[in-house]
């Protein structure tokens, strides 16, 4: 998961791609911008 304000990858997670089937959208800490900020769900990179 990727922080909105500055666009770090700062969580890895998993979800049921059965029940949610949208796009998964948290609040979670971000330890560079150091506040609870939306954090959105990206593509797992390699």
């Amino acid at each position: 998961m990727t922080c909105e304000v500055c666009n770090r990858i700062n969580y890895i997670v998993s979800k049921n791609k059965v029940k949610t089937t949208g796009v998964l959208k948290l609040k979670k800490y971000c330890n560079v911008c150091r506040k609870h900020t939306a954090h959105n769900e990206t593509k797992k990179l390699d």
